[in-house]
C-alpha cells in the first residue's frame, strides 16, 4: 500500500511541479554570493591564531602554577572536577532558579573549568567563535566602565560579563556527541518545567497585569502567561530557544519512549507559547518553522506556502485578533514601543560612536531628552537598538559578529554533509535563533539575565 501511495504521488504532476521549483531554488541558493558567504571555507578548530597561541600559553602557564601549589592534590576527587555537572545544573536552573541562583552555578562551573585545566584534565579549546566573545565581553567591559552611571551598573555589568563568557566553559567541557546529547535533553527538560508551570497558571485561574493587555483589542484574553520569567514576552523569547531542540529530540531520539516524551515536552512549550499571547513570539514561532523545514527539504517551502494559507481559516478569533493587531498604532502596546523607537534613534543620532553605557540606568538618564509624547520606558524595546544605545556601533559589529559566526559554523557543517541527526541538530538551533531575532527586534530580550545567558 505504501509503495503504490509512493508511485502515485510520484506520477503527480503536482509534486513533479514542487520538486521542480525546489530544485531549481536550490541550485540558485548553492550558486549565490549569501550561500557562499555564510557556508564558506570551514575553519578548523586548532588551526594556528594569535588568540589560539594566547590561549595555549595561558593553559601551560596555569597548569604549571597549578601543580607547583599542589593544587591538583588539593580537588583530587572534589566535586569541582565535574565541570559537566555545574555546566548542566547551570543550563536546569537558569529559568527556574533566582538570577543569584543561576550565576553562582555559572560561577561555580567556571571555577570547575579552572580546576581541570590546572589539573591537565583539559585543556583550552580554540574555536572561530571564541574571538568574537571575547571581543564581545570587551567591548561591554570597556562601555561599562565608561557609562554615564558607572556606580549604579557594576553589579550588573559583572552579572552580564559571567554570562556572556560562559559560552566558553561550554565549548570546552562538551566535547563529545553524548555530552552534547544530555546537555540537550537538561535544556527540554527545564523547558517542559517552565512551560507546565505556565499552562498551571491558566488552570488555575492566575489574571496577568493590565500593562500586559490592551482591552480595547483583546477583550477575550484574561490572562498571558508567564510562568518562572514573570513577563509573558521575556517566556516567549526563552520558548523560541528552547522549542526547536525538543522538536529536533522528538525526531532523533533513539527510543519509541524517548521520542514520546520529548514530543509531550515540545507539544507542552508550544502551548505556552500559545498561551503568552506574545506576537513577536508567534512570528518568530512561525519563523523557526520555515527556517527549519527549508533547511531540512527546501520542497518544503511551496508546500508550506499552501498549508500558511489553510490555516488561516482554522485560527481561534483570539489568535487572529492578536495577529491583526500588529501594526496598529490604536494598540497601545505598539504605539508605545513606535514611540520608544523613534526617541532611541533620536538619541543615536548623538550617541552612535560610543553609546551611553551599559546598564538600564545610563538609559533612563539620557533617553527622557530624547523621548516622544512623553514616552518613558527603561529601555529600547529592541535589542539591536539597546545594543547600540548602550555599546555604540562597536558593539553592534561584535554582537553581529557572533551571531554571524554561529551561523556560519552551523551552516558549514551542515552544507558538507552531516548526518541526519546532526543536520536536525544544527537546524534547530538556527531556527531557535532566527525565531529569537526576529522578536529581539520588538524587544529587548537581554533585559532579563537569565534569557541572555540560555
Amino acid at each position: 500500500m505504501t509503495d503504490k501511495l509512493k508511485r502515485i504521488l510520484e506520477a503527480s504532476f503536482f509534486v513533479r511541479l514542487v520538486n521542480a521549483v525546489a530544485a531549481f531554488l536550490e541550485r540558485q541558493w548553492d550558486k549565490s554570493f549569501v550561500a557562499s558567504a555564510i557556508a564558506g571555507a570551514r575553519e578548523r578548530s586548532g588551526e594556528p591564531s594569535v588568540l589560539n597561541s594566547i590561549e595555549s600559553g595561558l593553559n601551560r602557564a596555569w597548569t604549571g602554577a597549578f601543580r607547583a601549589l599542589r593544587l591538583d592534590r588539593l580537588f583530587e576527587g572534589s566535586i569541582f572536577t565535574r565541570s559537566f555537572f555545574w555546566l548542566a545544573l547551570t543550563a536546569l536552573i537558569a529559568p527556574i532558579a533566582p538570577t543569584t541562583v543561576t550565576l553562582l552555578s555559572a560561577l561555580a562551573a567556571f571555577f570547575s573549568l579552572l580546576v581541570n585545566l590546572g589539573r591537565g584534565e583539559l585543556r583550552l579549546r580554540y574555536l572561530p567563535i571564541n574571538k568574537w566573545i571575547y571581543a564581545y565581553a570587551l567591548v561591554y567591559l570597556v562601555c561599562t566602565l565608561t557609562s554615564v552611571n558607572v556606580s549604579s551598573n557594576i553589579k550588573g555589568g559583572a552579572l552580564s560579563l559571567v554570562f556572556i563568557l560562559f559560552p566558553i566553559v561550554l565549548v570546552n567541557v562538551v566535547r563529545k556527541k553524548r555530552g552534547a546529547d544530555i546537555l540537550t535533553a537538561v535544556l527540554v527538560i527545564s523547558g517542559f518545567a517552565v512551560a507546565a508551570i505556565g499552562i498551571l497558571q491558566l488552570l488555575r485561574g492566575a489574571t496577568s497585569t493590565t500593562k500586559w493587555i490592551d482591552e480595547s483589542f483583546n477583550e477575550d484574553i484574561s490572562l498571558r502567561v508567564y510562568s518562572t520569567l514573570d513577563n509573558p514576552n521575556v517566556l516567549s523569547e526563552y520558548l523560541l530557544l528552547i522549542i526547536p531542540l525538543g522538536a529536533a529530540m522528538t525526531l532523533t531520539a533513539g527510543t519509541v519512549n524517548g521520542r514520546i516524551a520529548s514530543g509531550v515536552a515540545t507539544a507542552a512549550m508550544i502551548a505556552a507559547m500559545i498561551l503568552t499571547y506574545s506576537r513577536g513570539g508567534w512570528l518568530g514561532l512561525i519563523l523557526s518553522v520555515v527556517v527549519f523545514l527549508v533547511i531540512m527539504d527546501v520542497r518544503f517551502i511551496p508546500i508550506g506556502l499552501i498549508c500558511a494559507v489553510i490555516l488561516f481559516f482554522f485560527l481561534p478569533d483570539t489568535i487572529l485578533s492578536r495577529f491583526q493587531s500588529i501594526g496598529n498604532l490604536s494598540d497601545t502596546s505598539t504605539n508605545y514601543r513606535v514611540s520608544i523607537w523613534i526617541g532611541t534613534v533620536a538619541m543615536l543620532k548623538d550617541y552612535w560612536l560610543t553609546g551611553v553605557g551599559t546598564g538600564i540606568e545610563a538609559f533612563r538618564n539620557i533617553y527622557p531628552v530624547y523621548s516622544q509624547h512623553s514616552a518613558l520606558a527603561q529601555h529600547s524595546h529592541s535589542l539591536y537598538l539597546q545594543i547600540l544605545a548602550e555599546m555604540g556601533i562597536s558593539g553592534g559589529i561584535v554582537f553581529l559578529g557572533v551571531i554571524f559566526c554561529t551561523v556560519r559554523q552551523c551552516a558549514s557543517r551542515i552544507r558538507r554533509g552531516a548526518d541526519r541527526t546532526l543536520k536536525i541538530r544544527l537546524a534547530a538551533i538556527l531556527s531557535g535563533l532566527a525565531g529569537f531575532m526576529l522578536q529581539s527586534g520588538t524587544d529587548y530580550s537581554f533585559y532579563n539575565y537569565r534569557v541572555m545567558l540560555v
